[in-house]
């Protein structure tokens, strides 16, 4: 998950709101709240239960799908109580993503005028053309690495989490008490994780490669939901995929669905996007993969783009 730095709510199309056919909220989102007592019980399995190396194994997707639900709270499900929610997913599994900053900065990325945008779009990886050129070679060699996705999987997690933590140090030095106050809201959530790890069987070791497991696994998500592009629509991608990543990402796979229709629970996106399919493929102008193992075929050691924003130009 790590969706922030990766290192407006969504457009509507004209005619789609005419043929979604989800139903009104219910109280509670069964299907979820059922996943999130197996991402548990996978996670207290790996604790004690399990072998080390198996743990690690079983650490990763556990880790990735608990991002996955909180990326569902932040989006209001599955209760209609916002503290019911974010209770639901309040020990940080991630280790490294507090909640409250990752609610600020996910939801501002869902303002589809700023996708890719290298200062407004908090989830970009696109830099500011003078920004890539002041860097030094060393730096601009870490970052073509990282635009490939071996190297987002390998290198992207412990990157992105420090351009992030650096970005929201300079931010708190600032006196932006709403990002202090997130990371301060974060101890306890460790806490929680720190103290059942302390008195469970697996070393800390072990978890800390689970939880990094855990990232690279979201990584192959996040590392080409979005292009730059002149039109704003045309920025979000479909990957057509319907197996384990697909679940373990709670159909966000089917990504520009999800940035038309926000509010829609996880388990709806899939036959929703099979009902308007050819819309939803001209408002993206055809911007989609047939698999996941497209994307690791394609983009495995090859970059998507370049690291400088290829369309940027200064506002003003």
């Amino acid at each position: 998950m790590s969706s922030t730095n990766g290192f407006g709510t969504a457009w509507l199309g004209a005619g789609v709101s005419d043929c979604v056919r989800t139903s009104a909220k219910s109280a509670v989102e069964w299907p979820t709240v059922g996943l999130a007592i197996v991402c548990y019980g996978m996670f207290f399995g790996a604790l004690w239960v399990l072998p080390v190396w198996i743990a690690i194994l079983v650490l990763g997707p556990t880790i990735a799908l608990h991002a996955s639900l909180t990326h569902e709270v932040v989006h209001g499900h599955p209760f209609q109580s916002r503290l019911a929610n974010a209770a639901m997913v309040f020990p940080a599994l991630t280790l490294t993503v507090p909640y409250a900053r990752f609610r600020a900065t996910h939801l501002a990325h869902h303002r589809d005028e700023m996708l890719t945008d290298p200062y407004d779009d908090p989830e970009t990886n696109y830099l500011d053309p003078v920004v890539w050129q002041r860097l030094l070679a060393p730096m601009k060699t870490v970052l073509r690495i990282n635009n490939t996705l071996a190297g987002r999987m390998l290198i992207g997690p412990l990157l992105g989490q420090v351009m992030w933590m650096m970005s929201d140090f300079r931010a708190c030095k600032a006196g932006d008490r709403a990002v202090l106050f997130g990371w301060l809201a974060h101890i306890p959530a460790l806490g929680v994780i720190v103290a059942l790890v302390w008195i469970a069987p697996l070393p800390f070791w072990a978890y800390f490669a689970g939880a990094y497991l855990g990232h690279s696994i979201l990584r192959i998500r996040t590392f080409l939901e979005h292009r730059a592009h002149e039109l704003a629509r045309a920025r979000t991608v479909i990957v057509e995929d319907n197996g384990a990543l697909a679940l373990l990402f709670l159909n966000n796979n089917l990504h520009v669905v999800h940035h038309m229709h926000p509010n829609v629970a996880w388990y709806d996106l899939p036959s929703l996007y099979a009902q308007n399919k050819a819309h939803y493929l001209r408002r993206n102008e055809g911007y989609v993969f047939t698999s996941y193992r497209d994307v690791f075929r394609r983009h495995f050691w090859r970059a998507k783009d370049t690291v400088a924003h290829p369309l940027w130009r200064p506002r003003g």
